[in-house]
């Protein structure tokens, strides 16, 4: 098949990855089929094989001057180096080879190399970071003066940008090593060891000799993955070798047209988990020229408050709609269970691991057992978080970007709270914080948002719940609108006479930062090494501009009610009937029978066989009678229901088999 993507003027190429499963496997050469156990023990001597060779370059690399060789793009003579990681490690002359008596093919190799590689290069941020936090120690690691946090902040590459957090982090862990070691290390090879090389196996640094993957010509939703495995976990020959062809369901996410690339195997659970990567077309994500644009402001327990704004030719901005909130308060608290959870089982597990020492011959303590109980309850816990964490972060991006498609938005305005230090707020009020997943939710939108080319765009967070989306004033914050008195930080009010605006905090500050996303497109730029698109700066004369235009009214008058309600004339009800209405029809004709059946059943539906005359409400008819009302739409009964989801529409009419209730 073709690996090149036809794309139009106003398309742009973006690849991405699905999850798959090789179930089973046909060895070529015999036939013979490969059950997910066999197959999974196949892959996995094939993976122990590439990660013990990325594990050797590993150790033998890990230092300073060689990961500042890598990171410098140029080889010895001043060539620049690939970017695929093994062919620059090849350029670099760092050869490697399997141990003694393994017989692999050079195609293992570059998988080594090149996972090696990768991790080689990721590790030059950490060293400059580090680096950076070491030449400008504080005196006190705890408390950073503001001179300190600029200094620190020069001297890391691109620290002015960089969330506080990370820095503190690192500064913790500095920490942790001169207590140990009475010392500061000397850089983050020091402080680190070198990172484990994973089990699993980069397909995509090999070639058509090692692995090939082709879509079904019959079915699109199946494509054939075939490979190279050995029979034995130490091959010995290349006859050790055969090719093993593996069918794959495509997921329902990997469009039709999409150009599909050699996948990354896994062994997760004793199944051969395959990442596959795509190529497909989608349309091109402009970071300037919105007219719409969806406002997305971070809660707690809401967490997540969205809105569209509208920029009209004439430079005015108008909300559509009230804007929508995402609440997921079930899932924090379960969050914040586990979390106690996993802090009592921790602390269990350190205080075994007091009582039983450092000694060599642990197995034979009379806790090693619990011990290890302990240590497989806190990994199942901490997989219950992190798929819980996942699960959220992908409901909370799909949620955000179905508003915006529904709005026809071009553009999310979402609010930069990376910096958001979680201090200073509470004990339960910053574990809170420090347990939210922001990172995780702004990740996967801009990864939905690009499929629908939609742009997201990060702006300042300064002041977006403290003033007015009207008029800019200052707000006063409130327990609740039913109590303007008591201090709280929920409900906001203008203290501006003429303004007067009032409404939910989260409500007023997801418009402030649609309106400043607006005004200020034209200073969007896109970062190169991520490639996100972000505003830097608020500038004053636009901000000035950045306000909501309240909707024009009907003009219709003022039904507030102001005092007791005045004493009306009593009159029968309406449409009552004067004289009894004739017996029910024997066909689907006639006049409307007695009650409030439909004229078109011969028998009543549901509960209204009960006797329904014309001033009679659910009488019953037999002992120990249990109303069904609330359950079927009838009688007295008639309004204890649920009420319907807003997106069943149109609404359920419950009322059309029962009439009126009185």
């Amino acid at each position: 098949m073709s690996r090149k993507l036809p794309l139009r003027a106003d398309e742009t190429a973006r690849t991405a990855c699905a999850r798959g499963l090789l179930r089973a496997g046909v060895v070529e050469k015999s036939g013979e089929v490969l059950s997910a156990a066999v197959l999974a023990h196949r892959v996995g001597w094939a993976a122990d094989l590439v990660s013990g060779i990325a594990a050797g370059l590993l150790d033998e690399y890990w230092n300073a001057a060689d990961v500042d060789v890598l990171a410098s793009g140029e080889d010895a003579v001043g060539r620049k180096l690939p970017s695929s990681a093994w062919m620059a490690l090849r350029r670099l002359g760092w050869a490697v080879g399997a141990p003694d008596g393994i017989k692999v093919n050079d195609r293992i190799v570059r998988m080594a190399q090149e996972q090696a590689g990768r991790a080689l290069r990721s590790a030059k941020w950490r060293c400059d970071l580090t680096a950076g936090v070491l030449s400008t120690w504080p005196a006190d690691p705890a408390r950073r003066t503001n001179e300190e946090w600029e200094a620190v902040r020069e001297a890391v590459p691109g620290g002015r940008h960089l969330p506080s957090s990370v820095i503190r982090s690192r500064t913790r862990q500095i920490s942790a090593f001169r207590r140990q070691y009475g010392r500061l290390p000397a850089d983050v090879f020091e402080l680190e060891e070198a990172p484990r090389a994973a089990r699993m196996l980069l397909l995509s640094a090999c070639d058509g000799q090692q692995a090939t993957i082709e879509r079904s010509e019959t079915d699109p939703r199946r494509a054939l993955l075939r490979l190279q495995l050995p029979t034995r976990p130490d091959p010995r020959s290349y006859a050790d070798w055969t090719w093993v062809a593996c069918p794959i369901n495509l997921p329902p996410t990997v469009p039709a047209n999409a150009v599909l690339h050699l996948p990354t195997l896994r062994i997760t659970g004793g199944k051969v988990r395959a990442d596959l990567a795509h190529t497909h077309a989608v349309s091109r994500a402009r970071s300037t020229g919105h007219h719409v644009a969806l406002g997305v402001d971070w809660g707690l327990n809401t967490l997540l408050s969205a809105g569209a704004a509208r920029l009209h030719g004439d430079g005015r901005l108008t909300t559509l709609g009230a804007g929508g909130q995402f609440r997921a308060a079930g899932a924090v608290a379960k969050q914040h269970r586990l979390r106690r959870l996993s802090e009592q089982l921790h602390a269990k597990a350190d205080q075994y691991q007091r009582l039983i020492g450092d000694t060599t011959s642990t197995t034979g303590h009379p806790l090693h057992a619990r011990h290890e109980v302990l240590r497989e309850e806190i990994r199942r816990v901490s997989a219950r978080r992190t798929h819980l964490n996942d699960a959220l972060a992908w409901a909370a991006a799909r949620w955000t970007v179905d508003q915006a498609i529904a709005a026809g938005a071009t553009v999310i305005y979402l609010e930069d709270l990376r910096s958001m230090e979680a201090k200073g707020m509470g004990r339960t009020m910053n574990t809170r914080l420090s347990q939210a997943v922001r990172g995780q939710i702004a990740d996967r939108m801009g990864h939905l948002a690009a499929e629908a080319g939609i742009a997201v765009v990060t702006v300042p967070p300064r002041n977006t719940s403290r003033h007015c989306p009207r008029c800019l004033t200052p707000l006063r914050h409130r327990k609740a609108p039913d109590r303007p008195t008591t201090a709280g930080w929920k409900w906001a009010l203008c203290p501006h006479r003429d303004c007067g605006w009032q409404g939910d905090r989260d409500q007023g500050a997801w418009q402030r930062i649609a309106a400043r996303g607006l005004t200020h497109q034209t200073k969007t730029i896109t970062e190169r090494t991520t490639g996100t698109m972000v505003i830097r700066s608020v500038i004053d004369k636009a901000e000035a501009g950045a306000v909501i235009t309240p909707a024009p009214t009907a003009g219709r008058k003022d039904r507030s009610k102001t005092g007791p309600t005045r004493p009306q004339a009593t009159r029968p009800a309406p449409r009552r009937r004067r004289a009894p209405s004739p017996t029910g029809p024997t066909g689907r004709a006639g006049k409307r029978p007695e009650g409030h059946a439909p004229t078109d059943r011969l028998r009543l539906p549901r509960a209204a066989h009960r006797h329904q005359n014309v001033t009679t409400i659910s009488t019953p008819t037999t002992a120990g009678h249990r109303p069904r009302g609330a359950a079927l739409g009838a009688g007295f009964h008639l309004h204890a229901h649920a009420t319907p989801p807003r997106w069943n529409i149109p609404l359920p009419d419950t009322t059309s088999d029962t009439g009126s209730p009185s």
